[in-house]
């Protein structure tokens, strides 16, 4: 286990020393941009100045047969444009990929000067981000940089988010984080094709106060509060990213209301961390006409707080619709 002493130690030798608090920029308008689109990369320039951060998106925007392109790139826009006030972040793609390795060790030397934030998907846990971490500081060392680069870490899968406070704890690189709703959904077999929004027939819930359970509501009550699948953080996503000075936010779009029938499926951490865990399981919903289904089409017996909450063993279905039993204490 590392030693608290050494948190703020360099992770090597010549490598600049990590902040100890997150710089206080605001990223309230974050512009995505492909740098292999010659298009997109030429408009760059006249950007500067009325975004708070430019984002050259290196994944999955950009084909595989373009990757080394977009890097390549990247690499031409941040040496030749003057950001001055504007923020420049890049996405690498996920660790686990071919590009990733290359992403980091080409851009850092050539850019690392300019690159405020390296975006890292699909983070599983703190292991990754002390790889990514451990990797940044040799480079960083080897270019001669001056300062740190920060990290923001995606969360895209049930696991990460279960991490999520060891992942915020992992070094004092974390500048922030972000829900990613698409694959979340896709992560937990949830029925979503849509970038940016949920299934129409999803309804998201966010974690209760602690020591209570989900107050039963009214379908029309629950039309009026639904929000975008995925896109809405509960206090817990909050309270477990603050006290490291990490940013929580959320994935690509902002929340949205939605006149959806009050169909559930709860995207909370609280129940990606029972997914994670294998304590949840996907039953059918209740028709629309709020009748229940069969008992076969059910497992496990409903709770007594509320009529929507099913309890059952691991998950065994891929196409029906996500409950779980109300979040713990220990969960949320």
């Amino acid at each position: 286990m590392r030693s608290a002493k050494d948190f703020f130690a360099p992770l090597a030798v010549g490598a600049p020393a990590p902040v100890r608090e997150v710089p206080a920029r605001p990223s309230r308008a974050i512009h995505f941009f492909d740098p292999s689109n010659p298009k997109m990369a030429a408009k760059v320039p006249a950007m500067v100045g009325t975004v708070d951060v430019l984002l050259g998106n290196l994944e999955d925007a950009v084909k595989a047969d373009k990757k080394v392109e977009a890097r390549e790139g990247l690499v031409r826009i941040g040496q030749e444009v003057d950001f001055g006030p504007t923020q420049l972040w890049t996405r690498i793609n996920a660790l686990d990929s071919p590009w990733a390795l290359d992403d980091l060790t080409t851009l850092v030397p050539t850019i690392g000067h300019k690159l405020d934030v390296v975006m890292v998907p699909k983070v599983q846990g703190a292991e990754d981000i002390h790889y990514v971490d451990r990797l940044l500081a040799q480079l960083e060392a080897k270019a001669g940089l001056d300062r740190p680069i920060l990290v923001h870490a995606i969360l895209e899968t049930a696991r990460g988010v279960a991490n999520v406070e060891e992942i915020c704890g992992a070094s004092p690189r974390m500048q922030g984080l972000s829900l990613g709703p698409a694959d979340l959904a896709a992560d937990r077999r949830m029925k979503t094709t849509r970038v940016g929004g949920g299934h129409p027939g999803y309804l998201v819930r966010q974690d209760p106060p602690k020591g209570r359970t989900a107050p039963r509501r009214s379908r029309r009550s629950a039309r009026r509060t639904s929000r975008t699948c995925g896109t809405t953080p509960s206090p817990g996503w909050s309270t477990r990213a603050q006290p490291t000075g990490s940013t929580p936010t959320t994935g690509p779009s902002a929340t949205s209301p939605t006149s959806s029938p009050a169909r559930t499926s709860s995207a909370t951490p609280s129940c990606s961390a029972a997914w994670a865990r294998g304590r949840c399981t996907p039953v059918r919903s209740r028709s629309p006409t709020g009748s229940s289904p069969p008992a076969s089409r059910t497992s496990g017996t409903r709770a007594a707080s509320s009529p929507r909450w099913v309890t059952a063993p691991a998950p065994s279905c891929s196409t029906a619709r996500w409950r779980t039993t109300p979040p713990s204490s220990s969960a949320s």
